[in-house]
């Protein structure tokens, strides 16, 4: 079996932008840091909160990053994309990006104009992916899932489900592509369901509880919008709904490389987090209007 190593309750809120407001778990929390949860190297968990109508949408400008992936979950609003490789889109409720900065660009994230408009609640994960050394310099690119692409396993009680964003449940396989191994999935429970899941032990593995309560192996009660840092050993754990919940589940191989990261650059040397910035600063990480 594998054990829960520790509960964090979620830190307090901050701002990024004017439009994200975040808790930020990894790597805030000591214990989870880069090199501890490898290949997840920051993840900023936006609880449920509800953001007023706007005239114009709320957001972060444009920002560089270089050396890993973002992945963008939208459980509640809409979140609408730019990048200066000419990717836009709007991530709807249910759905995922996956943008692969690899080489470097330019993007920026607002609250989508139908959103912004009515307001309402916003709820959201923002998850960075490593990249092994070979990977990093690579051409960037944009992954747009949509909740219906997802694969879908239902459970035994016919109506809750896990939904495969990344890597496989049950032989069922996720339709982001990724560079290392990576499961990354929400498991939709009904009260009282359960559902195992199991992952090589040398892989890190968290939980976040984003809807309801849950129990973990049988005997660990944890409550919504708390971060699960799963031990390295063992293999399987269960979850069952205390009521009905939504969880997601993430576990990944780590890579095992050196970790040299400043702000919006993540790469394995000093001298290439210097390369980053002068690149970035003699615009060969392209165009993008604020």
């Amino acid at each position: 079996m594998k054990n829960i190593a520790k509960v964090y309750a979620p830190p307090a809120p901050h701002m990024v932008g004017d439009g994200f407001r975040v808790h930020n778990f990894i790597p805030s929390f000591p214990a989870l840091s880069m090199q501890r949860m490898d290949p997840f190297i920051m993840l900023d968990y936006g609880s449920k909160f509800v953001f007023p109508p706007a005239p114009s949408p709320k957001g972060v400008g444009v920002h560089p990053h270089r050396g890993f992936e973002t992945v963008t979950i939208a459980y509640k609003g809409q979140v609408a994309h730019h990048d200066s490789f000419g990717n836009s889109g709007i991530i709807n409720e249910g759905d995922v990006q996956w943008m692969t900065a690899a080489s470097g660009l330019l993007h920026k994230e607002y609250h989508a104009e139908s959103f912004a408009k009515t307001g309402g609640e916003f709820q959201m994960v923002q998850l960075w992916v490593n990249l092994p050394a070979k990977d990093k310099m690579s051409a960037p690119k944009y992954q747009a899932i949509t909740n219906q692409q997802m694969a879908k396993v239902l459970l035994e009680d016919g109506k809750s489900y896990v939904e495969v964003i990344a890597g496989k449940y049950k032989n069922q396989q996720g339709p982001a592509n990724t560079f290392t191994e990576v499961h990354l999935q929400n498991a939709i429970l009904e009260k009282g369901v359960k559902v195992e899941f199991d992952f090589p032990s040398t892989n890190n593995t968290f939980l976040i509880v984003i809807e309801g309560s849950i129990i973990v192996n049988g005997s660990d009660p944890i409550p919504v919008d708390h971060f699960v840092e799963m031990d390295k050993k063992g293999t399987s754990f269960t979850i069952e709904a205390n009521e009905k919940a939504k969880v997601l589940v993430a576990s990944g191989a780590p890579i095992g490389e050196p970790i040299a990261a400043h702000g919006p650059f993540v790469m394995n040397t000093r001298d290439e987090l210097v390369q980053a910035f002068n690149d970035f600063n003699d615009g060969k990480f392209g165009h993008l209007e604020d």
